[in-house]
């Protein structure tokens, strides 16, 4: 059992290590970076979303930016969009689970706000429309995908889609990924603190 602990442990700093030595992706984080920096000097907010595992990364970060990262300083408005338990469960009963994130959209985002949408394979169907709400609206959009970015791809105005096709790989990168933007906004914004 070991030797298989061992193996998991080599399996996530192999995806690590393709990211470090892919120059294309590592310029998108840093994309992603200058982006949620420039929403949050123009007054604006972050969304976030996902599903399962993925919805646990969305509320993660959004905590990271709302609450701190790695030192004290003033909060930045970030949501995980499926908090509300009252709302998902209504609009997943009414309408359909596919509407869940793009009502919450609908109803709160703003042209210039970011949305972060977490997605392992690039394909879920209720991501991908709040997707098109978003993008509708005039916000940026930050897709966290698996290596093929699946319909995600076409769609996001900056794809991190991490080199693996296993989904705990892919959301153990994502997290990692998402802890250095939120690393670099938060000094971005009080380098001065």
């Amino acid at each position: 059992m070991q030797q298989e602990i061992i193996n998991r442990i080599n399996q996530s700093i192999k995806v690590k290590e393709q990211i470090i030595q892919n120059n294309c992706l590592l310029g998108k984080i840093e994309t992603a970076t200058i982006a949620i920096t420039k929403a949050y000097q123009n007054g604006k907010k972050v969304l976030l979303c996902g599903n399962g595992g993925s919805a646990a990364d969305a509320q993660h970060i959004a905590a990271e930016f709302s609450g701190r990262f790695y030192f004290d300083r003033a909060p930045l408005y970030a949501e995980a969009l499926h908090v509300n338990t009252s709302f998902v469960t209504a609009v997943a009963n009414d309408y359909s689970y596919e509407d869940i994130y793009a009502r919450m959209i609908t109803a709160s985002g703003c042209k210039g706000d970011v949305l972060i949408a977490f997605s392992t394979s690039g394909n879920s169907s209720n991501i991908l429309k709040a997707i098109e709400i978003a993008h509708n609206k005039g916000m940026y959009i930050i897709g966290f995908t698996g290596q093929t970015g699946g319909k995600m791809q076409s769609s996001c105005d900056c794809l991190l889609n991490v080199p693996s096709l296993d989904t705990p790989r892919i959301q153990e990168a994502h997290i990692t990924v998402a802890h250095i933007i939120c690393e670099f906004v938060e000094k971005a914004l009080f380098k001065n603190n």
